[in-house]
């Protein structure tokens, strides 16, 4: 497809690396242009498989139905409309891909199909109004790419100023085609991919002084954070501004499974990384210098917990390691538990003192034999687990 019709289809040129285009065959003005872009498009890039679709829809809601009767059931939900009018078609601009979908809320019904009854319909409905804000798209982007699966949230903020290297794909789901492509419009792509209905916002610059306040509070406002990132000011400016909204923040380290929330929700006035960073302020950390961060994080993560081979490397960032080791198979745990983690707190998040919460605190902080950490009170509200001990 040229790029004078991309610009046609309203693509703007940053934004056509990680926005889709959907189009209903409905509306005029989107069939004329849906016409436009099948010419354009090879064949071998269309891809329809919407009858497919409607069969899982159909058997999702009758699940004991004969197939003869399942196939006559999707034949009567087109309700006389013809089958590439059904639905919606979506554009991947980055893959010159199109895809035909079944319309948003049947899209959902099959897709989210077999989280029914771990997840109820009541559940459900309230982790897909949340918006999620994701600081780092390293280890953070294994984290959205698990919540979007899950259909916990229906918003995604994302910042990350970096681009993928090939140092990074030993720990991301990316491939070599990726290098070179920022993390957050890498991320978001992904996300699409999995349901092009997700609404997102990507701060490609990372987060900054000026555009804290709009990543935070833009609309919808944003619910939870999880921060992901390497720059220890950031952590800290992103901790500022979530208590002053008095917003819950998770975060994980991919060392020995250290899982930490600050629920600055519930406790407004709680020291920042549970008072382990002393009085120090934002200018502090501003102008520390780089060993001296490296030594402030050691000192926030528990020097006395952190793994042994973690502790070594400290030492040796900047001289023989770029930067801190991390392995995919850490990555890719704990950003499950992430997941599940934003998942027990986001429906409760101002419910304090719910039942709710006590059972799941109750029930979280029974630990293996082995781990060790604090273990976390019945409102949920500041913990660190450690399980593991390599």
């Amino acid at each position: 497809m040229s790029s004078e019709y991309a610009t046609h289809l309203g693509f703007a040129a940053a934004e056509s690396h990680w926005r889709v285009q959907i189009f209903d065959p409905a509306d005029p003005a989107d069939r004329r242009a849906l016409a436009g872009l099948r010419s354009c498009l090879p064949s071998d890039q269309q891809y329809d498989r919407l009858q497919e679709q409607l069969i899982e829809l159909c058997e999702i809601r009758h699940p004991s139905m004969a197939a003869a009767d399942i196939a006559r059931l999707a034949a009567a939900q087109l309700r006389g409309t013809a089958p590439a009018d059904y639905g919606n078609w979506v554009f991947f601009p980055w893959s010159q891909r199109l895809v035909h979908m079944l319309p948003e809320a049947e899209f959902k019904t099959v897709q989210l199909s077999r989280n029914r009854n771990k997840i109820t319909a009541e559940e459900q409905a309230r982790l897909e109004r949340l918006t999620i804000a994701i600081v780092g798209l390293s280890v953070g982007q294994m984290t959205a790419a698990a919540l979007a699966t899950e259909g916990i949230g229906g918003t995604f903020v994302l910042a990350d100023f970096d681009a993928i290297g090939l140092s990074n794909l030993n720990r991301l789901r990316a491939g070599v085609h990726d290098i070179g492509v920022n993390k957050a419009v890498a991320t978001a792509r992904q996300l699409l991919e999995t349901n092009p209905y997700l609404k997102i916002v990507v701060f490609a610059d990372g987060l900054h002084e000026e555009c804290i306040d709009v990543f935070l509070s833009g609309r919808p406002a944003v619910d939870l954070i999880v921060e992901a990132c390497d720059d220890m000011y950031v952590k800290w400016r992103t901790r500022v501004a979530a208590r002053s909204r008095g917003l819950p923040v998770v975060m994980e380290t991919s060392d020995r499974g250290m899982l930490d929330i600050e629920r600055f929700d519930l406790e407004g006035g709680r020291p920042l990384f549970h008072g382990r960073a002393g009085d120090l302020t934002s200018l502090d950390i501003r102008n520390m210098s780089k060993d001296a961060k490296v030594a402030l994080g050691l000192q926030i993560v528990g020097t006395e917990t952190v793994s042994p081979r973690l502790a070594a490397s400290a030492i040796e960032i900047g001289t023989t390691l770029k930067s801190w080791p991390q392995l995919a198979s850490a990555v890719i745990l704990w950003a499950a538990v992430n997941a599940d983690t934003v998942r027990r707190l986001a429906p409760y998040a101002s419910a304090v003192n719910s039942p709710a919460i006590a059972s799941i605190a109750r029930r979280v902080t029974s630990m293996p034999a082995g781990s060790s950490g604090a273990a976390c009170d019945d409102s949920f509200a500041t913990t660190i687990w450690r399980v593991g001990s390599t």
